[in-house]
């Protein structure tokens, strides 16, 4: 949900990832194990404390990755692929799109774009889970490309082109 994604990914960009769009999108594609519902508070490194206490309330978890990832039958974890088909029906209301100028939050249940984040956006700022009541932090963003022919590095919540891509929230 964008009230707790948000926040999470904004400082990650800022401090964890040293405002390096690459390394944070390889890292949220390559290494996080199922969904983005598996970022831990280990994306908060480098962040001052009492942001990090501010967004987590003090609670500390680590990211799941695939290497942590156990399966029920022993099998080896393999990497989920979705649709905009099937986001829908494994219950997946919002995408994300990392962009160089900040994350576009997509509903689900709406095609086409959705506003776009700035990456300097203070990630203490108040988010619902309703974009309308969101500071006046966001700009509208039209899209200039499909969301099927954006690269997959930056495509972190669209639909999947390659092996590299996984489900994510």
């Amino acid at each position: 949900m964008p009230s707790h994604h948000l926040p999470l990914l904004l400082a990650a960009y800022q401090y964890k990832f040293g405002r390096d769009v690459e390394a944070m999108a390889q890292h949220l594609i390559d290494d996080i194990a199922v969904g983005w519902d598996e970022l831990g508070t280990d994306l908060l490194d480098d962040a001052p404390p009492t942001l990090v206490d501010a967004l987590t309330g003090g609670e500390h978890w680590p990211s799941r990755t695939l290497d942590h990832l156990i399966t029920p039958d022993g099998s080896p974890p393999v990497r989920m692929t979705v649709t905009d088909k099937t986001a829908g029906e494994l219950g997946m209301p919002w995408g994300y799109i990392l962009h160089p100028q900040g994350i576009e939050v997509i509903s689900m249940a709406h095609a086409g774009a959705g506003p776009l984040v700035a990456w300097d956006t203070d990630p203490s700022a108040p988010f619902s889970d309703r974009p309308a009541h969101w500071p006046a932090i966001t700009t509208c963003r039209t899209p200039t490309t499909s969301r099927a022919t954006r690269p997959p590095r930056h495509a972190a919540g669209a639909a999947p082109t390659g092996p590299r891509t996984g489900a994510r929230r």
